[in-house]
């Protein structure tokens, strides 16, 4: 994202995307914590901290959350929508992380990347601005996808 409601495609340079090396995971029950670690090592990513966001995390701005050390909310439940938020890693290793899970059949999920802009926002903003790009993609591919088929 670069600013509000503007979405924008990550490229695939080893330029590192802003802020700390880090990833905010957020609606992972406690049981998927190790699985998900288990996956991060399986593609090569596993030196990359990582941070469990909780459903007591809703109001804290993200650039308190990412300042959380590595494995912190490990083993807490969380009902938030389901989310990662990735911090400082190269546009590469974007692609490495999104790709891999979707070819491992991860559940469906919301990804985002930290901005000098979002960093502020508490976690429960970003939630609501990715779920609703989120929705308004499935709307515009149904649309297209109804447009397309044969009368």
């Amino acid at each position: 994202m670069s600013k509000q409601g503007e979405f924008e495609n990550v490229s695939r340079s080893s330029a590192p995307l802003y802020g700390e090396r880090k990833l905010l995971v957020c609606g992972y029950p406690a049981a998927a914590h190790q699985e998900l670690l288990a996956f991060l090592k399986y593609i090569g990513l596993d030196n990359i901290p990582v941070v469990f966001a909780s459903d007591k995390d809703i109001d804290r701005p993200l650039m308190d959350l990412m300042a959380l050390p590595d494995r912190n909310g490990i083993g807490d439940d969380s009902t938030l929508n389901r989310a990662i938020i990735l911090s400082g890693l190269a546009e590469k290793e974007v692609h490495t992380m999104i790709g891999g899970y979707r070819q491992a059949g991860g559940t469906e999920q919301l990804w985002a990347v930290l901005t000098p802009i979002s960093e502020s926002w508490p976690l429960r903003q970003l939630l609501e601005e990715l779920a609703a790009e989120h929705q308004a993609v499935k709307q515009r591919k149904q649309a297209s996808d109804s447009n397309s088929e044969p009368s």
